[in-house]
C-alpha cells in the first residue's frame, strides 16, 4: 500500500452531467457556459448516425447556432487539428463542442485552446506548456473507453508512425456530458476494445510510479474496475443493455479522472508503436500488450495488482493472495478473449521482424515509461513484444 502522506494535486472537469438522454437537454444546461455560435468537432461516421443533428437541434432550442467540423480521423493528425483551428478562427466561434470518440474530443480540446490563444501547436507539445485562456469547451463522448472528456491530455499523430501528447489543465472542459444512450449503437468490437482501454487506464493509474499517485485516483481506479469488470461482457454481447452501457460510461470516466492525475505507464508506451506503425486502434493495441506488461511488472511489484484483482474480478477471492497478481493477469487476458478481441500481435498483421523496431520506438515514450512501477529497457520491451507475438 502506498503512503498517503505525500502532497498531490487532483484536477478534473468542474461539471459532469450524466443521464440517459441528457444530450437532448444540452442547450439548457450549457447555455450559460457556451456562447451563441459554437463549432462541433466530430467525425463523418458520427454525422451519419444522426447524433450530431440531435445535438444541433437541442442547441437551436436555446437559440445557439452551430457549425460542424467533421474531418476528424482515428489517431488525428496535426494537419487535421490545424484545419479545425483555421475554421474556428475564420468564423470566430465563441465556443467548441467535442462530440464523438477520443479522437474528436482530443481535437476539440486543442481547437478550443489554439483558437482561443493563437498559440502554435509546435510550442505546446509536452507537459504544462499550454497556458492561457481557451474558448469555452464541452466534451460529449460516444464511446466508453478513453475518458478523454475528463482528462487534460490530447494525443496528436505528428508523423507516419509517431504520436505526441499535449498535457495541461487548461485542456479540461467546462462540462463533460455523459449520455450512455449514445453508445448503444457501438459495434461489439469497439465496445470491447474501448472497455479494455478504460481498464488499462484504471490499472496503470493505480500502480503508477508518478509522485502524484494519490488516494483519490486509486479510489476512482478501483471503482472503475468494479464497474467495467462487472459490465463489459454484457455491453459487448448485449449492446442494447442500458444498465451495462451506463456502468461502462461511468467506469470509463472514473478511470479517466484517475489517470489524468496519476499518469499511465508502459502498457500505453508499448501500445503506441503498435498503433503508429500498424494502425491498430488504440484500445486494441493496449489490450494486446496488457497482460504481458503486467506480468513483467508483477514479477517485482505485485502488491498493487493483488489489491486491484478483486475489484475487477470478485471471483478471485478464492485465489491465495500470493498467486492473485498472476491470476489477475490471466483473468484480464481471458476477458479480452471472451470479448472477441485478437489475442496476439501476429493476429493483427504484425510480423516478428518488426518487433525490434517497435521496441526502439517505445523508448521514445519517456513521458509514460517514467511512471512504470518497474524500469523498462529496450531489451525488456522486446521481450514483452515477443511474449505478445
Amino acid at each position: 500500500m502506498k503512503s498517503l502522506q505525500n502532497s498531490f494535486v487532483f484536477a478534473t472537469a468542474p461539471t459532469v452531467q450524466f443521464g440517459v438522454g441528457c444530450l437532448a437537454q444540452i442547450g439548457t444546461f450549457a447555455a450559460n457556459t457556451i456562447g451563441k455560435r459554437c463549432l462541433i468537432v466530430t467525425d463523418r461516421g458520427l454525422v451519419a448516425t444522426g447524433i450530431v443533428d440531435q445535438a444541433r437541434a437541442a442547441l437551436r432550442l436555446c437559440a445557439i447556432s452551430c457549425d460542424v467540423f467533421h474531418q476528424v480521423e482515428a489517431d488525428p493528425s496535426e494537419a487535421t487539428v490545424l484545419s479545425a483551428v483555421s475554421q474556428a478562427q475564420a468564423h470566430e466561434y465563441d465556443s467548441i463542442i467535442g462530440l464523438g470518440g477520443g479522437s474528436s474530443l482530443d481535437v476539440a480540446k486543442l481547437v478550443a485552446f489554439l483558437a482561443g490563444t493563437n498559440a502554435k501547436i509546435s510550442d505546446i507539445y509536452g507537459v504544462g506548456k499550454a497556458q492561457g485562456v481557451r474558448l469555452p469547451l464541452i466534451l460529449i463522448p460516444t464511446t466508453a473507453g478513453t475518458g478523454s472528456e475528463v482528462t487534460p491530455i490530447a494525443i496528436v499523430t505528428t508523423s507516419a508512425d509517431e504520436k505526441m501528447g499535449i498535457v495541461s489543465p487548461v485542456l479540461l472542459p467546462d462540462i463533460a456530458v455523459l449520455d450512455p444512450s449514445l453508445t448503444v449503437g457501438l459495434p461489439a468490437h469497439i465496445t470491447a476494445a474501448t472497455g479494455i482501454d478504460a481498464m488499462v487506464h484504471a490499472i496503470e493509474a493505480y500502480a503508477s510510479a508518478s509522485s502524484n499517485n494519490n488516494p483519490i485516483s486509486r479510489t476512482l481506479a478501483r471503482e472503475a474496475l468494479r464497474l467495467i469488470g462487472g459490465s463489459l461482457l454484457r455491453g459487448v454481447h448485449h449492446g442494447d443493455d442500458l444498465e451495462a452501457r451506463s456502468q461502462l460510461m461511468v467506469g470509463s470516466m472514473l478511470a479517466g479522472q484517475a489517470f489524468a492525475n496519476s499518469p499511465v505507464a508502459a502498457v500505453h508506451a508499448l501500445a503506441y508503436p503498435i498503433g503508429g506503425r500498424f494502425k491498430v486502434p488504440h484500445g486494441l493495441s493496449n489490450a494486446l500488450v496488457l497482460p504481458h506488461v503486467l506480468r513483467f511488472n508483477a514479477a517485482i511489484a505485485p502488491d498493487d495488482y493483488i489489491e486491484m484483482a478483486l475489484s475487477a474480478f470478485p471471483d478471485l477471492i478464492d485465489v491465495p493472495a500470493l498467486k492473485r497478481a498472476d491470476a489477475f493477469c490471466d483473468a484480464l487476458a481471458k476477458l479480452s478473449a471472451e470479448c472477441g478481441l485478437p489475442q496476439r500481435l501476429r493476429d493483427v498483421g504484425i510480423d516478428k521482424d518488426s518487433l525490434p523496431g517497435m521496441a526502439h520506438d517505445a523508448m521514445n515514450q519517456s513521458r509514460l515509461l517514467v511512471n512504470n512501477p518497474r524500469p523498462v529497457t529496450e531489451a525488456d520491451a522486446l521481450t514483452i513484444y515477443e511474449a505478445a507475438w
